[in-house]
């Protein structure tokens, strides 16, 4: 909820504003309404103050990049079914940036056990579950999906430990690829093995009758051995959709 220090003897706070309501710290009315101004369109507020008073907000945004929207909408396309924002950030914010990035649902003022909560509910209801993240509230989720993602090149130590997959450039649009690869991947895989155990059954079924020589025999484990990796360079052709 926040972070303290004593400087000079004196125990300052600084984080959420729910944060000085845990600590009992009497706040006028006109700041609670300052603070509901600044959050109506978007802004993460924090106050800074004692256990007796509120000296100061501070109110911060994030740039909702472009992409994320294009990001979100290739995800519905491709046949995810539902996109889930889980923020600890307050319920005003929250909804801004989902509406502005068109996620299914947001899930406000968590902290990371409501997140881990929440991702349980979600697998008792869904026979798969993605999480991605890259902060330490983050990691408690992502353990708990079926597919943990964290974003490499900003997200911390802890979650890039916890996570199955890492994207190590941070753009969005990087997942919906990653989703067409593994299932391009996974496809042909199973046409590999279907085909390499239809080639070894087929020798089974010549060595019977004596059909089977050795040369026969050399000829159709290279030709299966070339048709596997010609098929697995198929996935080459996979791209990212710009």
């Amino acid at each position: 909820m926040g972070v303290k220090a004593t400087v000079g003897g004196t125990q300052y706070y600084i984080g959420s504003p729910k944060l000085f309501d845990k600590l009992e710290t009497p706040v006028s009315g006109s700041t609670r309404e300052r603070i509901r101004d600044l959050q109506s369109p978007g802004k993460t507020v924090m106050a800074l103050g004692t256990a007796r008073e509120v000296f100061a907000l501070i109110a911060v945004a994030d740039d909702v990049r472009g992409s994320n929207k294009a990001a979100v909408e290739e995800l519905h396309a491709i046949g995810v079914h539902k996109t889930i924002m889980l923020t600890s950030d307050n319920e005003a914010a929250a909804a801004a940036i989902g509406r502005q990035v068109g996620v299914d649902e947001v899930k406000a003022e968590l902290l990371p056990q409501h997140k881990l909560e929440w991702l349980k509910q979600l697998r008792q209801t869904c026979a798969s579950v993605a999480m991605v993240g890259d902060g330490v509230n983050d990691a408690p989720a992502l353990a708990a999906s079926n597919v943990g993602i964290a974003m490499g090149g900003a997200g911390t130590d802890t979650a890039l430990e916890t996570a199955d997959i890492a994207l190590m450039a941070d753009d969005l649009r990087k997942l919906p690829y990653v989703i067409r690869l593994s299932r391009k991947t996974l496809a042909i895989i199973n046409q590999n093995v279907a085909f390499s155990l239809g080639i070894k059954l087929l020798a089974l079924a010549l060595i019977v009758p004596g059909w089977l020589t050795l040369w026969l025999a050399i000829l159709a484990d290279m030709g299966a051995t070339l048709d596997v990796t010609l098929n697995s360079m198929r996935l080459l052709k996979v791209k990212q959709v710009k």
